[in-house]
């Protein structure tokens, strides 16, 4: 009977098949004249019914053109538009604004490559009086740019010979594969490597280990989806069939219903979301635990040098900190948010076995750590410790024993990773010197300049550059003070609160925008509003700062989201739903962080002695401006 009732069903199959497939290629003119003869027919179109389709397809027709060409049309009028700016405002500020906002039209739309924006200042701020050449083009590779290059080409050596793989599989292996641990697991492994790696990088890496893990415990993602959506008697057999390709008849499944089998198919396709959602997150927050991490941090750093050459609070160690708390913070509430979404099913001690050997499997086929790996394990720890320990401030660091301010994170950081350009990759024998029969091939180093050369996003350095070139102008042109006198208003709003707001606003507007073209545009007017009201700029600006990586949304949002889409089985509700709640945690995270351990390491309670002549600066300025306006009211 039940081997009757199997040929039944599979019979039953096979008929809904071609039915289906039948009606796939039935004409569609057909399904029409099913509906009745009450359709009308082509031929019956009056004359103003045809003129209006008519108009309807031009109008659709110049539209679809319209697209095609729509970013060299932002690129032609976009100028033309903001055009008042330079004869409204004073000269020197309506100017920098000009550019300042064609620049940030540009980089939003992405009607130029971001990098050809970037290079933009080397053009007109020159060109309209408002810097000299010479002043601009060295802004496009300071310090901290050295430093960023410095942890791009770590980076890439760690990537070369797979130590990052290898990393991965051993966290996973440790945390177990109960799902709410193995989504814990990848957000662990995710958000380490992203402090070392690029963001993209790092997720790019990670989805075909979580792909390949889920696989083990629930089998087929397209047999998950089938079984989800066709609501039909025979899907427990289906699947009965299926687990019958996979396992032994001693591991056949429980019989159940129709419906408990679909309720758990739902649940684990959640729990497979959730894998695939858990790790751009996870990117994205362990990337703001240390300067290299990523672009806006470093850009924080430059604007700091340039606004502020006094402050030296902010360096590789004390941003760390401050930093890697909140990103530990951030990611255990991420963690909780995400399991209880989509995780918390108790998978079969079969599946868990089975994901635990791939686990194994993949982590064996590795191999012993060779010399290659163990030389990039020794540099990259003596790179983070040396960063950490030059300058901690809460301890006296190794810097002291050179000349005050001549040591900075750029150099320890180019020091080592040029190292790694000699360095060989196996092991030297003294065997070799008098063995004349060993090969005489030359030895290969750690990392050739040609992978490093591919390997370095050089318009992410460009984009920075762009950034610094910008926030000099503001500085030098006024403009960024001018805007700081008309955000007076903003001093009546507690300064806890401010930092709640900034750091919302910078977070929702970071989900349209590129983050490093965000804190570009925001952090000269942050300042200069910090300097208004008279509150340590680092109390703005730090959230500011970190809340542009907190893009969570959309899948435009960061490339990261953008990967984990790309995969087809994630929605748009589906990151909206997420993100949102991720968000306003982001945004608690960072409220509570500078107003808690933030305060104490930065002294964010006091106005700082770095500022003040800025300040007199920016009443001098005021006055003067106002002495200028009773000038010519007077002539």
């Amino acid at each position: 009977m039940p081997i009757a009732r199997s040929l039944a069903s599979y019979g039953a199959v096979v008929v809904v098949k071609i039915v289906l497939s039948l009606l796939s290629i039935w004409p569609q003119d057909s399904k029409c004249s099913l509906a009745g003869s009450s359709q009308p027919d082509s031929t019956s179109f009056s004359p103003k019914t045809e003129q209006k389709t008519t108009q309807g397809m031009k109008i659709s027709v110049l539209s679809k053109k319209l697209w095609c060409v729509h970013k060299q049309l932002l690129v032609l009028l976009t100028p033309l538009v903001f055009l008042p700016f330079l004869f409204t405002l004073p000269e020197k500020e309506g100017k920098c604004l000009y550019v300042v906002v064609l620049m940030a039209t540009f980089w939003c739309t992405e009607a130029l490559p971001l990098a050809v924006t970037a290079m933009l200042p080397i053009c007109l701020f020159p060109t309209l009086g408002i810097l000299p050449a010479k002043m601009v083009c060295p802004q496009y590779f300071i310090e901290t740019n050295f430093l960023f290059l410095s942890g791009l080409v770590m980076a890439s050596s760690i990537e070369e010979w797979g130590l990052h793989r290898r990393i991965a599989l051993k966290v996973l292996s440790i945390v177990g594969v109960k799902p709410a641990w193995l989504i814990l697991g990848m957000m662990l492994t995710s958000s380490f490597l992203s402090m070392w790696l690029s963001n993209t990088a790092t997720t790019a890496m990670m989805l075909p280990i979580a792909n390949a893990i889920l696989e083990s415990l629930f089998g087929d993602l397209e047999s998950l989806k089938l079984v989800t959506c066709k609501a039909v008697t025979w899907s427990h057999l289906w699947l009965m069939m299926h687990f019958l390709k996979r396992t032994d008849a001693s591991e056949l499944p429980d019989v159940r219903t129709t419906e408990e089998i679909r309720s758990e198919s739902e649940y684990q396709l959640k729990v497979w979301k959730g894998f695939l959602i858990c790790i751009p997150y996870a990117a994205s927050i362990g990337g703001t635990a240390t300067l290299t991490g990523t672009a806006p941090n470093l850009i924080l750093i430059g604007q700091l040098k340039n606004y502020f050459p006094d402050c030296d609070l902010i360096n590789f160690g004390s941003w760390f900190a401050f930093a890697f708390p909140l990103m530990l913070l951030f990611l255990f509430l991420g963690w909780l948010w995400i399991s209880f979404l989509y995780g918390g099913l108790n998978a079969r001690a079969l599946a868990e076995s089975r994901a635990k050997a791939l686990m194994e499997d993949d982590y064996r086929k590795l191999g012993p750590m060779n010399f290659a790996e163990g030389a990039i394990s020794f540099f990259f720890v003596l790179f983070a410790v040396l960063l950490f320990t030059r300058d901690p401030k809460f301890v006296t660091g190794w810097s002291v024993f050179f000349k005050k301010g001549y040591v900075s994170d750029a150099v320890t950081g180019v020091i080592i990773v040029s190292i790694l350009f000699f360095f060989p990759s196996q092991k030297p024998s003294l065997k070799w010197w008098f063995d004349p029969k060993a090969s005489n091939t030359p030895y290969v180093p750690l990392l050739s300049w040609k992978k490093a050369q591919d390997s370095v996003p050089w318009n992410i350095i460009l984009l920075l550059g762009g950034g610094f070139a910008m926030a000099k102008a503001c500085e030098e042109s006024g403009l960024a003070s001018w805007i700081g006198g008309h955000l007076q208003p903003l001093a009546e709003v507690p300064p806890a609160a401010a930092v709640m707001l900034i750091t919302a606003f910078l977070a929702c507007f970071t989900e349209f925008a590129s983050n490093t073209a965000t804190i570009i545009i925001f952090l000269p007017v942050i300042a200069e509003l910090a300097l208004r009201v008279s509150v340590n700029p680092l109390y703005f600006m730090i959230p500011a700062t970190v809340g542009c990586s907190y893009a969570f949304m959309l899948p435009v949002s960061t490339p990261p989201n953008s990967i984990a889409f790309a995969s087809g089985h994630l929605m748009v509700k589906d990151m909206v739903k997420t993100g949102f709640v991720m968000n306003i945690l982001g945004i608690l995270s960072v409220s509570l962080a500078m107003n808690t351990w933030g305060v104490a390491m930065f002294s964010l309670s006091s106005y700082p002695d770095w500022c003040f002549l800025l300040s007199v600066n920016i009443v001098t300025t005021r006055l003067t401006s106002a002495g200028g306006t009773k000038t010519r009211k007077n002539h």
